[in-house]
């Protein structure tokens, strides 16, 4: 058997499960608040614009969660067939956030999404505007608890090993709750959700505005998302920077990949802003940088000194024993980069469309619409090269500095990976036209009628007639 085809293989389709999941997760955490606010406003103002509202985003949502809940167990199953070491691994960790996931979270999401749904006109208003807030609180309590999981991956703490086994055993759940890498993960994670969600909002509330159609919903929709959208990406920048500073202290390893930085630096290290790495020779072929500008980053002082991949690397052999503990450079440096660049696009451009559109102006050029609608796409591709940056920049690990990846994977034949993977890009591509197909359906229709129900709700009865 390869055993280095069997950890790619392997690789593979765990992160075609993972990235096409997350397609659906950013809309759910970000659009699910911003419909329980638009509940919220029906319910104080009875202003018919905020209902047809509701209507119309909260069909969106309904359809994006339920493509999400398919596509999030397959993930899980992935766990036991591809990485079973892993899993006997993390078992005693990973067991209490992601019972929490289950039992508490998802529990809050499917009640109360059933209530929100089956319950309108028949609970008592507020009763039924808290529902849509408590699937919110339980996306949001979700989102929380796999990251609990991912950051244990990243940065191992509130554990002793088991002499008999050498098995971590959870011995201070408080840490692993709010570890400081926890905190800001999430942080990080829900603020990129808003983003993409008031970029997605932004865009189909374009597609409305450029045909003049659905005016007074539309406006209010550009404006909110404009406005959210702002907001989330401001706070994006503030935790973003945080995070880079506890990812240098405590994942050395992954900074000075995603910086292309092969030797260490400091004070007043330069930020290289483009550069051609040589993994073998490891250098970098050219590299254009910025003076100073890692040391602030990674560090908040420009006197501050980045460990480089070459001193990291002898440091790594001493502890761990011989091998090669950095990652693909190439991967690590440009992914963090399109993750910064497609991340702040949306929001630079709703900027943009504020201006071009302030006292109610709607401008009539084709290239600003057609970039209005098309913008949609790019804070998908941030969250992408997000989560490739964080799980390539921690290679070789699986659990940083305790398992490594190629001693994490199942033992199981290769033959296997090779005819499950084009069933799983076949049934993956399916769902994608399924899912883009019904959201482009309800989207282009624009805000129901009245008496019309949105996606997954059921039918109002009819009025009976009286003898």
């Amino acid at each position: 058997m390869n055993d280095g085809l069997l950890v790619d293989l392997s690789r593979l389709q765990f992160a075609t499960t993972t990235l096409y999941h997350y397609l659906f997760v950013p809309l759910t955490l970000g659009i699910a608040p911003f419909v329980a606010i638009l509940e919220t406003l029906s319910w104080r103002t009875g202003n018919p614009i905020y209902r047809r509202l509701v209507r119309f985003f909260g069909s969106l949502l309904i359809i994006n969660f339920a493509m999400g809940i398919v596509t999030g167990i397959v993930q899980e199953f992935q766990f036991g067939m591809n990485w079973s070491v892993f899993s006997r691994h993390v078992g005693d960790i990973f067991g209490a956030p992601l019972a929490m996931e289950g039992l508490l979270a998802f529990f809050l999401e499917s009640t109360f999404l059933g209530l929100w749904l089956f319950g309108r006109d028949r609970l008592p208003r507020g009763i039924h505007v808290a529902c849509i807030w408590l699937f919110t609180l339980g996306t949001w309590l979700s989102a929380y608890f796999i990251i609990v999981a991912n950051s244990w991956m990243q940065h191992p703490v509130g554990y002793v090993l088991d002499p008999e086994t050498g098995l971590p055993v959870l011995n201070d759940i408080g840490a692993v709750l709010s570890q400081p890498f926890v905190l800001l993960a999430y942080a990080h994670t829900v603020l990129g959700a808003l983003v993409a969600a008031s970029v997605f909002v932004f865009a189909v509330a374009a597609y409305h505005l450029k045909r003049r159609q659905h005016l007074p919903e539309m406006r209010w929709a550009w404006r909110a998302a404009i406005a959210m959208g702002l907001i989330a990406a401001s706070g994006q920048l503030v935790v973003g920077d945080a995070l880079g500073v506890v990812v240098t202290d405590v994942q050395p390893m992954k900074i000075a990949a995603g910086e292309a930085l092969w030797e260490t630096a400091g004070p007043c290290a330069g930020l290289a802003i483009i550069a051609i790495p040589d993994q073998e020779a490891r250098e970098n072929i050219w590299e254009w940088d910025v003076p100073c500008l890692l040391s602030i980053l990674a560090t908040n002082s420009v006197d501050g000194v980045v460990q480089g991949a070459n001193e990291l690397q002898g440091e790594y052999e001493q502890a761990y024993g011989p091998g090669d503990y950095t990652p693909n450079v190439w991967i690590a440096f440009y992914s963090f980069r399109l993750m910064i660049g497609f991340g702040l696009v949306g929001a630079a451009w709703m900027l943009v469309a504020w201006w071009r559109t302030r006292k109610g102006r709607l401008p009539s050029g084709r290239i600003f619409w057609a970039i209005s609608i098309w913008i949609v796409i790019t804070p998908w591709l941030g969250n992408m090269f997000g989560w490739i940056f964080t799980e390539n920049g921690r290679q070789p690990w699986v659990v940083y500095g305790q398992l490594t990846t190629q001693d994490a994977v199942s033992q199981i034949s290769p033959t296997f990976l090779f005819v499950s993977l084009p069933i799983f890009f076949l049934l993956y591509g399916a769902f994608a036209i399924v899912e883009f197909l019904l959201m482009r359906r309800y989207a282009i229709a624009g805000p129901p009628d009245d008496d019309q129900p949105m996606a997954g709700e059921p039918s109002r009865p009819l009025p009976q007639l009286v003898a």
